[in-house]
């Protein structure tokens, strides 16, 4: 009773801060949920997303449209219209695949409850804790953040590049126009109100969607990391044929959740790659613009600024970190040890192998669980294991570019191509 009230404890600690933020915005999955639950949810959904729509996104994209040519003015709505546009697509893909993710809840749960010995334990507290200190740190930038741009403007100060074009008037925390005179009262305060409500949720989306992404990922590398854990011991069980269909089964378990998560998320995956290509080259110029232009920077907005690029990266980098941990869980190895000193039954079985499928960890797993010292019918039932391992497990953008850190290079790479020509555009 004690190990389950841990377990249970491991569990609520590990999903906490995730659940929080999201079932804040209605888009946490809850089972059994009655109409009325629904009903209240979706309706609060809705609310969120046309005020977010239509008091910052569109507003917005109209004030795009009026300062049109004036480089700086555009970076400067880009820079809140980008990240407007990529939270509300998340926002509605978690809205909408919200039965598609309570399967792999019920699996968090599930793994977390389940009996498991101290190691494995343990190696899910490291990757749990690992995506809790990025939760915090998400959140702590995105509270900094809609800190200094929702407040400060009240007592006139402004992290935005401001002109009379942009703001006529009273400030206001975006860059928008809108069809009515939004500086009389009570107009100003409503639309002040209703911009700092939908600034809050979609920065709420925009980083919970990231954490959550984050949280599943890490928890199936626990998986993963475990499992090879397991192959590798396969010889030290008097129940070998037990063992081994158990980890097969768990195997295609944790395969299916990776393409779950890979559905789920790809959309969103690509639109930020997108969206971190073109704000990285605009900041870029922007910072440029800065150095050699000193006497216009204003310290508050170039700290503004700073924070902003540093959670955007952030974001990015997480997408890539996880894809690549991800990769290395499943890393293609050569298996050129032992192959000199077996016999044809053991040589046959490799030969096999190397027809079916490219070597990952799994694989490394496997040979490492001293299949030579085994009965040839032992050692030929891991072939099973390593045919459900024969594609490789990544996650990617739009089904289009693996989330790795060689794909983020080549992003940084190409955009700050475009640095250079939005210099020379400038002069």
């Amino acid at each position: 009773m004690d190990t389950l009230k841990q377990a249970y404890a491991d569990y609520e600690w590990a999903i906490k801060l995730n659940r929080t933020c999201l079932r804040i915005l209605g888009i946490w999955p809850k089972d059994n949920e009655t109409k009325w639950e629904k009903l209240t949810t979706n309706v609060r959904i809705i609310v969120m997303l046309n005020i977010g729509i239509w008091f910052c996104l569109i507003p917005s994209v109209h004030s795009l449209l009026k300062i049109w040519g004036d480089l700086m003015s555009m970076i400067d709505n880009l820079q809140y219209t980008l990240p407007f546009t990529i939270a509300m697509i998340k926002f509605f893909i978690m809205w909408q695949r919200k039965r598609d993710i309570l399967p792999l809840l019920k699996m968090i749960k599930h793994d977390w409850l389940k009996p498991k010995i101290v190691q494995e334990r343990n190696v899910m507290i490291k990757r749990a804790r690992l995506a809790c200190m990025l939760t915090i740190f998400g959140y702590f930038i995105m509270f900094v953040s809609f800190f200094l741009g929702t407040t400060l403007p009240v007592f006139g100060f402004s992290m935005r590049y401001l002109t009379n074009k942009t703001d006529p008037g009273r400030l206001m925390p975006l860059q928008t126009y809108y069809f009515y005179d939004r500086d009389k009262s009570p107009f100003y305060e409503i639309t002040y109100i209703l911009q700092t409500i939908g600034i809050f949720m979609v920065a709420a989306a925009y980083t919970g969607t990231d954490c959550f992404f984050s949280l599943l990922v890490f928890h199936v590398c626990g998986q993963l990391e475990n499992l090879k854990t397991r192959v590798i011991g396969l010889d030290k069980f008097n129940n070998f044929e037990s063992v081994l269909s158990h980890s097969i089964q768990d195997h295609m378990r944790l395969i299916r959740s990776i393409n779950v998560i890979d559905n789920i998320f790809t959309l969103m995956l690509l639109a930020a790659l997108f969206y971190f290509g073109i704000l990285f080259a605009f900041y870029g110029f922007l910072f440029g613009t800065m150095i050699t232009q000193r006497g216009d920077v204003s310290v508050l907005r170039l700290t503004f600024i700073m924070i902003v690029f540093i959670n955007t990266f952030a974001h990015t980098c997480l997408y890539c970190t996880v894809g690549e941990i991800m990769v290395a869980q499943v890393i293609k190895i050569f298996f050129i040890r032992y192959r000199m000193s077996i016999d044809f039954e053991h040589a046959i079985f490799w030969r096999i192998i190397d027809l079916f499928v490219k070597c990952e960890g799994v694989y490394e797993a496997a040979c490492e669980c001293k299949w030579y010292t085994m009965e040839p019918k032992k050692a030929r039932n891991l072939l099973i294991i390593m045919i459900f391992a024969n594609k490789p497990l990544y996650l990617t953008a739009g089904k289009l570019f693996p989330m790795t850190m060689a794909t983020l290079c080549n992003l940084l790479k190409t955009s700050g191509g475009y640095i250079s020509f939005l210099l020379a555009y400038r002069e």
